[in-house]
């Protein structure tokens, strides 16, 4: 009687350690606990420079190959994804001055760029054109430097940003991912299926070859 073991792998997966085993980029079940410890423990991949960061690509039908070897008795159902991308990230101690520079230099520019950004809207809209013209209508009188309109189109500006991106520090102003949350997936899903693609085109010329 053969033992079915259910496999779900998923698409990315960072590791820390150079070797890597099923156990850390896949769920693996069986009701045989003993088949089930084998193929967790089975190896995928091997890191050679521990030192550097890198990935690999690989195809479930490969793993599914060698996840059969390991017993005649084993059925394999893979749930999860065809192919999948395995990153690795070796946990190296960082200089926190360093990280701090880094910090301070991407909160800059962000800043600046965006400051450049609003500066550059209100004048190509002419809004301080439009508040002088506004003030006049419902004053009856010529604005004498910064007014209430100013001051509450600054604080409305602010408002509004935090509230659209919905996040302050820690602080979240509901459960939903932010728009950058939101972008940054679409970014890793895209580029993993880039990965995927080029590591297949290459295989494909290989066996041309």
């Amino acid at each position: 009687m053969s033992d079915t073991v259910y496999i779900k792998i998923s698409q990315s997966t960072e590791v820390h350690e150079p070797e890597v085993r099923v156990k850390d980029i896949a769920q693996v079940h069986c009701r045989n606990k003993a088949a089930e410890a084998r193929i967790k423990a089975l190896k995928v991949t091997s890191f050679k420079e521990r030192d550097r960061e890198a990935s690999y690509v690989g195809s479930v039908m490969d793993l599914l190959e060698e996840l059969e070897g390991t017993g005649s008795s084993i059925q394999i159902n893979s749930v999860g994804e065809t192919d999948f991308i395995v990153s690795y990230n070796p946990q190296i101690k960082r200089r926190a001055a360093l990280q701090w520079m880094k910090t301070a230099f991407v909160s800059a520019v962000s800043f600046c760029g965006a400051a450049f950004a609003i500066m550059t809207f209100n004048n190509d809209a002419n809004v301080t054109d439009v508040f002088g013209n506004l003030y006049r209508l419902i004053m009856g009188a010529e604005p004498q430097g910064i007014t209430v309109l100013e001051i509450s189109y600054s604080v409305g500006l602010s408002l509004g940003i935090l509230v659209f991106f919905n996040h302050f520090a820690s602080w979240k102003i509901t459960v939903d991912p932010t728009p950058i949350e939101v972008e940054m997936r679409l970014y890793e899903e895209n580029l993993d299926k880039a990965l995927i693609q080029n590591a297949g085109r290459k295989e494909a010329q290989t066996d041309v070859r």
